[in-house]
């Protein structure tokens, strides 16, 4: 017990210290002409870190993201408490990268609090299979809710889903899609859009600390993704990808290595007598 114990306060300690003291101050790559996903490309993930200087960190970095969440690495805790996400709506706009489409806020859409730090909502964008795996095993899409503190920091909220029932934030969208499919960096205004309306369904989530998954590959990301997985229908996932001109049927980077670096489960205490 005393071992368990010194192991979730050393754990605690390092994510709280890097929270603090190493923040993620690069953006991702908004030109998908520097970099694509094709395996065997020059310009593939196997390549990037060797593009340019300071996308160093895609081949050089212990702290990569994505990973697999394998139970058999996973510390299942309770003391990391609820997801606090504070949302409201905003109006936002919409704009096809080439590599992905991503819905940005133009004003506060609210924030998420982790350790005490507040992280504001900037955007999110749609990766095609999931970029995330949990047991080896790979879903159909993955949204990133992006946000970013007042001194550069990164927080992730991740949300992967399997084919199924529609989802009812992407419907909305549909027409928006279905706008900027196949043009190139057009920003298309979609009025206002509620956050709260990316559901989540679920208080459990895994934590730990990653990456940005496209260059600059930037380290020292505070992760969460969502435990549950909810559905999606094929069409919208087609039509995310339809809607991109990378002429490639995916957006996924490969798995990374994990490194000897925690992971955490975050599950409820049961309360007695449930």
């Amino acid at each position: 017990m005393e071992k368990r114990v010194g192991h979730l306060f050393f754990c605690s300690f390092f994510i709280v210290l890097v929270l603090n003291t190493c923040p993620a101050t690069s953006k991702e790559v908004d030109d998908e002409r520097e970099f694509d996903y094709n395996q065997g490309s020059e310009k593939g993930p196997a390549r990037w870190g060797y593009l340019r200087s300071e996308w160093s960190m895609c081949k050089d970095g212990s702290m990569q993201s994505p990973i697999d969440l394998l139970n058999d690495r996973v510390d299942v805790v309770s003391h990391l408490g609820r997801l606090n996400r504070s949302y409201k709506p905003s109006n936002a706009t919409m704009r096809n990268r080439g590599h992905d489409i991503m819905l940005q806020w133009e004003g506060s859409a609210g924030h998420i609090q982790i350790n005490g730090t507040r992280y504001e909502l900037q955007q999110c964008h749609w990766h095609s299979p999931s970029e995330h795996t949990i047991n080896g095993r790979r879903f159909d899409l993955e949204v990133h809710m992006v946000h970013e503190s007042s001194l550069g920091k990164i927080a992730v909220v991740g949300i992967m889903y399997k084919i199924g029932r529609r989802d009812s934030f992407l419907s909305s969208m549909k027409e928006h899609f279905a706008a900027i499919a196949g043009t190139h960096e057009e920003v298309r205004a979609v009025g206002t859009v509620d956050p709260k309306h990316l559901r989540i369904g679920s208080r459990k989530y895994y934590r730990y600390i990653g990456s940005l998954t496209v260059p600059p590959c930037t380290p020292n990301v505070v992760w969460t993704i969502v435990r549950k997985v909810r559905t999606v229908t094929q069409e919208q996932v087609r039509l995310l990808r339809v809607a991109v001109h990378d002429d490639s049927d995916t957006n996924a980077r490969p798995l990374q290595p994990l490194n000897r670096r925690s992971v955490h489960l975050y599950r409820p205490r049961e309360r007695k007598g449930d």
